[in-house]
């Protein structure tokens, strides 16, 4: 299919939220699915996978996206202006949520937030999840924060939704917590056995993390998982 860039805002430092529309896709897809999506620059045809970062809205959907240094892609869809189309396909993948209805711990870094903006999109009568959730988000930097306000402001208006930023390298002013996600997930857990974890972002993270979760003693069962380099 063909997608529209219909418009785009900054998130962070060279991170960007894209807005697509397709006239030919039907919108059908399940939060934490992908697209992947293909152009031709230079000599080269080149696909990228990337996470759709918005609950189902029709024909429409977002996307998020860092501009990757000497990148070739990234720099490609970072120079796009509305009006302008990319090729797509999808939608892919089977990171999705375990039970809409089960508690549960999200688990990102970096742009791994993306799925979760899907995960957790609908009204606050009506959420993707419908559980009690706890969203741990992990960045070097607090502008590294995707998406920041629209936690925050969903811990807000849902009573059983708790948003846990954390910085490896906060600056002074920061008053939140730091260090890496994986002890505040497990502290998130406590001795519970009956939670979905879903976790997302580079690879060493979410192997380590995956391995501390067995070694508590949650099923495996349990934890979904999506990992890139």
């Amino acid at each position: 299919m063909k997608a529209t860039l219909t418009g785009w805002r900054e998130l962070g430092p060279a991170s960007r939220h894209f807005e697509f529309e397709a006239a030919d896709w039907d919108g059908v897809f399940t939060p934490g699915q992908f697209l992947s999506l293909t152009a031709n620059i230079g000599e080269d045809e080149i696909t990228r996978a990337y996470s759709i970062a918005s609950p189902p809205d029709g024909n429409r959907f977002g996307l998020c996206a860092n501009l990757v240094p000497n990148g070739r892609f990234s720099p490609w869809l970072f120079s796009r202006s509305a009006g302008d189309q990319v090729e797509c396909k999808g939608p892919y993948g089977t990171f999705t949520p375990k039970s809409t209805a089960s508690d549960s711990i999200l688990v990102a870094t970096g742009t791994g937030i993306a799925p979760f903006r899907s995960f957790l999109g609908g009204s606050p009568k009506n959420p993707a999840l419908a559980g009690n959730c706890t969203l741990i988000f992990g960045t070097r930097h607090e502008s590294g924060l995707l998406y920041d306000d629209e936690w925050r402001a969903l811990e807000r208006s849902r009573a059983n939704f708790a948003y846990w930023p954390t910085l490896t390298r906060p600056d002074e002013g920061w008053n939140g917590r730091t260090g890496r996600v994986q002890p505040h997930v497990m502290r998130a857990l406590g001795e519970r056995s009956d939670v979905d974890v879903c976790i997302c972002g580079l690879r060493d993270m979410v192997d380590d993390l995956r391995s501390q979760l067995r070694a508590a003693g949650l099923d495996r069962r349990r934890i979904v998982y999506e990992r890139y380099d």
